[in-house]
């Protein structure tokens, strides 16, 4: 009996999670990776969720996921949100934590690393109200920061703030920090 309760939680607990995800417009292939969950339980999950939420519609992503590493720095506002996000990424373990849990096999380990990118996903979303990162492209930051791929911090010279920096681009964009300051110096 304990074996069965045990089993019990564990699926409750990624039945939760997808519901979560699912609110947040997480495609299939990202709430797959953290809960484990078939893609046809998913959408079943998605169906039987949105039939029960007819006031406030779900959009359902479809495609592929965002791989433009561009979208975090094309001008300083989204560059800053990017550099935000880090910034909470950071505070919330989660590039130790997606190294650590990848590496074991337990499925309750990427349970725990799901609902932790949510609590970050969602604190970031209470600070900058105005926030354009979606769910997916979130995720996708995440993954480049861990890889140290494309993305790395760096410290502004002038305001001493870290922002993110593209390192393939050969353009070097200034601390967007700065940049607001100049553009609201500018306008008022």
């Amino acid at each position: 009996m304990h074996i069965s309760n045990e089993r019990y939680f564990h699926e409750r607990q990624r039945h939760d999670l997808a519901l979560r995800m699912i609110r947040h417009e997480a495609r299939t292939c990202t709430i797959r990776s953290c809960t484990g969950l078939t893609d046809d339980r998913i959408r079943r999950l998605y169906k039987t969720y949105a039939s029960y939420m007819p006031s406030a519609p779900l959009r359902r992503r479809r495609g592929r996921s965002p791989r433009q590493v561009g979208f975090f720095v094309r001008n300083a506002r989204a560059q800053l949100e990017s550099s935000m996000l880090a910034s909470v990424f950071a505070t919330f373990g989660l590039w130790r934590a997606q190294s650590s849990l990848q590496q074991e096999s337990n499925p309750v380990g990427s349970i725990e690393f799901g609902r932790l990118f949510c609590d970050a996903y969602e604190t970031h979303r209470q600070l900058l109200r105005t926030a354009d990162i979606s769910f997916e492209h979130a995720w996708f930051l995440l993954q480049l920061l861990t890889r140290n791929a494309h993305l790395h911090a760096v410290r502004c010279r002038h305001c001493d703030s870290q922002y993110l920096r593209d390192r393939v681009n050969m353009l070097r964009r200034a601390c967007p920090v700065c940049a607001l300051k100049r553009t609201g110096a500018q306008r008022g």
